[in-house]
């Protein structure tokens, strides 16, 4: 019984070791941290002057640590996974490969990761959700591609960048 108790208190903090886990998730996929750090730069230069990439980094690998955001990065990338193995069920199969536009189960994960920082996270993944800026596009366009999915990835990325993004609005309000 104490070690189930051990167990649930260190789950119920953030957990350095799942970061690991999920940072090599994200290479696994293609991801690297890098550019996801460019990602919430731009979006925070125009209101941040003295932002540096390195803070973007570091607030990057902030949301990285929050629990509830890794159990989404981990769920997201397990159905893409699944789906290019096509060992998911149809119809969701072929919506899942698919990216259907009206799919929004991808934006629904999104959500789960920006919602951790409030509003600001929302108008942050609106708004590379619609453009679809440097790593973002690049995914997107490779999960079109035969023997590949990243119908969730894409949308993890942009939601992993408008949290960090909605984390320094935060932190350095003016």
């Amino acid at each position: 019984m104490d070690n189930m108790k051990n167990f649930e208190d260190n789950e119920r903090l953030n957990n350095p070791k799942k970061q690991n886990i999920i940072k090599e998730k994200l290479a696994e996929r293609g991801v690297n941290l890098m550019d996801i750090a460019a990602l919430t730069y731009d979006l925070q230069k125009p209101y941040v002057p003295t932002i540096t990439i390195d803070i973007c980094l570091e607030h990057v690998n902030n949301v990285l640590l929050k629990r509830e955001i890794q159990h989404a990065i981990l769920v997201g990338i397990e159905l893409d996974v699944l789906a290019e193995k096509d060992l998911l069920s149809e119809p969701l199969l072929s919506l899942v490969k698919g990216d259907h536009s009206l799919f929004g189960v991808d934006e629904t994960i999104a959500f789960s990761i920006v919602n951790v920082y409030g509003s600001i996270g929302l108008t942050n993944f609106g708004y590379v959700d619609k453009l679809k800026p440097g790593v973002i596009g690049e995914l997107d366009g490779a999960g079109k591609r035969e023997g590949r999915c990243n119908t969730f990835l894409d949308d993890i990325v942009g939601a992993i960048a408008s949290a960090a993004a909605s984390s320094i609005a935060h932190r350095y309000t003016v």
